[in-house]
């Protein structure tokens, strides 16, 4: 994980950093209101996940999965010292994004409205078609110790465990599950297209001097179709011979930066035994060129492994998913 509080430049001078995360915190409600369903568990999750955020030492963490935003209140004062919350508005699970944060947060913005030109998506066998975001994105902005704006985006994309009529998590057969996954397939994609919107919007064509950041759970892999939405213009991701050449479509892009990710390290959550990286941080040009091999990384312990059904382990004091943690230095 990077140090807490520097991170070393090229010429071997030391440099304070900005330190930016992102967790999905698995399911997290008071127990009058969902999982874990007893003050004991709830306790125990919350010792669980409070630990962790203090070794992490974040300036701004973006949560996922968060039931209450007073869980969210809970969090905070279990971590200690002041912090300052945004939630925003919940699923039909009653699951949301938020923000807990060192540093004020200004132009705060929910996002949720497919882009004007994107028709409603199938979201089931029967039901009406969605044209907005099952779980809405959230917009904030902070000023960093050295006077740099940095804008964020969080958000958490339609999941790739599927959920059948009935809440059921086993389809019928073979037709049911492979209609259900290109209903989740559709929703994911549109949701995407809608940060990504979001965020061209922020950049405004101008990547190469604005800071943004959009981290979340986006439930998938980083070459999944989905997750390249995200990018933009392609061509230049790290790892490939256009990294480093400075072009027309740097003020509009967004880098993943999963390659600086130690790549024994890089998996945020184990489905079905095998790991996966599922979470991510995507970066602007302004932040991607001060972000070196290392700076960025997985926090905790490893997760648990999962199957398909989401509930089996409502109760588990730790999260499915391990927060991943950017340093970044961003001078003003």
């Amino acid at each position: 994980m990077p140090d807490p509080d520097r991170v070393r430049n090229g010429s071997g001078g030391w440099l304070t950093v900005a330190r930016i995360g992102t967790w999905n915190v698995e399911n997290f409600f008071r127990p009058d209101s969902g999982a874990p369903d007893d003050e004991d568990a709830y306790q125990a999750k919350l010792a669980s996940l409070a630990e962790t955020i203090k070794a992490m030492a974040p300036d701004v963490l973006a949560v996922q999965e968060v039931g209450d935003p007073e869980a969210l209140a809970d969090l905070a004062t279990a971590v200690g010292g002041p912090w300052n919350l945004q939630a925003a508005d919940p699923d039909g699970r009653g699951i949301r994004v938020g923000f807990l944060s060192r540093l004020p947060l200004s132009e705060v913005t929910q996002v949720s409205a497919f882009p004007d030109q994107m028709r409603a998506v199938q979201v089931d066998d029967t039901g009406p078609s969605l044209g907005e975001m099952g779980r809405p994105a959230l917009a904030a902005r902070v000023v960093l110790d050295t006077g740099r704006a940095l804008d964020l985006i969080t958000c958490h994309l339609k999941s790739k465990l599927l959920t059948f009529p009935g809440g059921r998590f086993s389809p019928h057969d073979e037709d049911e599950r492979a209609r259900f996954a290109a209903y989740a397939l559709y929703r994911r994609a549109a949701e995407a297209a809608t940060v990504r919107a979001h965020a061209t919007a922020l950049l405004d064509g101008h990547g190469q001097d604005r800071a943004l950041v959009v981290l979340g759970d986006l439930n998938d892999e980083p070459g999944a179709a989905t997750t390249q939405i995200l990018l933009g213009p392609p061509g230049s991701e790290i790892g490939t011979p256009g990294y480093g050449r400075r072009d027309r479509g740097d003020g509009q892009r967004l880098w993943n930066l999963a390659p600086r990710i130690p790549e024994a390290n890089r998996y945020s959550r184990i489905y079905h035994a095998r790991p996966e990286l599922i979470d991510h941080i995507l970066a602007s040009h302004a932040v991607t060129v001060r972000v070196a091999d290392g700076d960025i990384d997985f926090a905790g312990p490893r997760p648990h492994s999962i199957g398909d059904d989401p509930n089996a382990d409502s109760d588990a004091p730790a999260s499915d998913h391990r927060p991943l943690l950017l340093a970044v230095d961003l001078p003003a």
